[in-house]
């Protein structure tokens, strides 16, 4: 996709960003409008795969730390050294989240604590050593979280995944306010459905196809189509949005 400067000369970093999910077309998205982009992933194989992928079109700009978010110190290293290579830090995207489809009935402690930790607990994590580092800065900056409609709808079996979405949701809202006095924004996007390969795996076709037909133009978001609303909310034309959650969504929540 062609870019018009949106984040010319900025910062940014994606957690989750490995291969041709959200994460992957956001920072592809990214650095398309001139920004510069440090990526991170669990997955230290196809993080790397998509660094060198990323490097050919936009070398020098592009630069990949692996991160597992529900592990603080290296949610810590990923910020400085993130901020040490590019020398400041602009955006942060958090990508990370972690579903499953599971009933309450049979939903274990540990289900239901690995979602909430890498889905909320790991935007939490990645949020405040990104605010830290921006508030050091002293220029501003933008915080992305990534939400879900399943914040405000229900849905059988997601009941872990909803509750860590609707708690990333007040998250940003509450942070939003912590911040405005530094001048950093903190908003978050809710996707209703974009189809990439993991959710493929992990959701039957015939509940992908149930889905889609829900949506007004009767099809899934693109990732990319997501990615777009996350650099608005990271540029600058997004100036006076804070504490808000925008729904990438073609039906009413």
């Amino acid at each position: 996709m062609k870019g018009h400067g949106l984040l010319e000369g900025k910062v940014v970093v994606v957690t989750a960003a490995a291969g041709t999910g959200i994460g992957g077309a956001a920072a592809r998205r990214c650095l398309e409008e001139g920004a510069r982009v440090a990526i991170s992933d669990q997955h230290e194989r196809r993080l790397a795969a998509t660094r060198d992928e990323l490097a050919e079109a936009y070398a020098g700009l592009v630069w990949a730390q692996s991160c597992d978010v529900t592990d603080e110190e290296q949610v810590a290293a990923l910020i400085e050294g993130a901020a040490g290579h590019f020398g400041r830090i602009d955006v942060m995207i958090n990508n990370a989240g972690l579903g499953g489809t599971s009933s309450v009935l049979e939903m274990t402690d540990e289900q239901w604590l690995r979602v909430l930790d890498v889905t909320l607990n790991g935007t939490f994590r990645c949020t405040r050593a990104a605010l830290r580092q921006m508030v050091a800065q002293g220029h501003g900056g933008a915080v992305v979280n990534n939400a879900s409609v399943l914040g405000w709808r229900a849905q059988p079996g997601q009941a872990h995944y909803a509750a860590a979405k609707a708690g990333v949701m007040a998250f940003t809202r509450c942070a939003a306010l912590d911040v405005a006095g530094h001048g950093i924004r903190v908003n978050a996007v809710a996707p209703s459905l974009a189809i990439h390969p993991f959710l493929a795996k992990v959701t039957s076709e015939d509940l992908l196809a149930e889905l889609a037909g829900r949506e007004a133009f009767g099809r899934a978001a693109q990732p990319w189509e997501v990615a777009n609303v996350m650099v608005f909310l990271a540029s600058d034309y997004a100036s006076y949005l804070t504490g808000e959650v925008i729904a990438v969504s073609s039906q009413h929540p």
